[in-house]
C-alpha cells in the first residue's frame, strides 16, 4: 500500500514535467506578409495597438506570446482585405478603449480632456491675482 502511494505521488511530482510547455506560435507572428504595402498596413497598426501583457510597449515591440499572436490576427485580416482601422474597432471592442494608443474623443472622457486646462485657467487666474496683490503692495510703500 505504502509503495502504491509514494508511486501515485511520484506521478503527481512528474505530471507537470510531461505537460505542453508552450503552444506552437502564431503563423505571421514573426513573419511578414507578402505584399509590402499590406505589411505596412500592418505594422502601422501594430505601432498603435498597446501589448496587453507587456502595457508598456506596442505590440510591434513585444516579444510577448500574446502580442504575436495579435501581430498574427492583425496581418491575417490585412491579407483578407480588412481595413486597419475596422481592425482597431474589433479589438477595441474585444479589449476595451485601453487597447490602443490613439486617444478616443468619446463624452465621457470629456473630463479628462478638459480638467487639465481648466486647472491651468484657475492657476494662471490665482498667479495674476497674487501678481496683481504684491504689485499694489510695493506702489503704496
Amino acid at each position: 500500500m505504502r509503495a502504491l502511494l509514494c508511486f501515485l505521488l511520484a506521478l503527481l511530482l512528474v505530471q507537470p514535467v510531461l505537460a505542453q510547455t508552450a503552444l506552437p506560435p502564431a503563423p505571421y507572428a514573426d513573419r511578414q506578409l507578402d505584399d509590402p504595402a499590406q505589411e505596412k498596413k500592418a505594422r502601422d497598426l501594430m505601432l498603435t495597438i498597446r501589448c496587453l501583457t507587456c502595457q508598456s510597449q506596442s505590440i510591434a515591440d513585444s516579444n510577448a506570446s500574446m502580442a504575436g499572436d495579435l501581430r498574427s490576427e492583425i496581418r491575417q485580416r490585412i491579407a483578407a482585405g480588412e481595413e486597419p482601422e475596422h481592425i482597431r474597432q474589433w479589438l477595441i471592442e474585444r479589449y476595451g478603449d485601453w487597447i490602443s494608443y490613439e486617444p478616443t474623443a468619446d463624452p465621457i472622457l470629456w473630463p479628462l480632456w478638459g480638467l487639465p486646462i481648466l486647472l491651468l485657467i484657475v492657476g494662471g487666474l490665482i498667479a495674476m491675482g497674487r501678481i496683481r496683490r504684491r504689485g499694489k503692495k510695493g506702489d503704496g510703500a
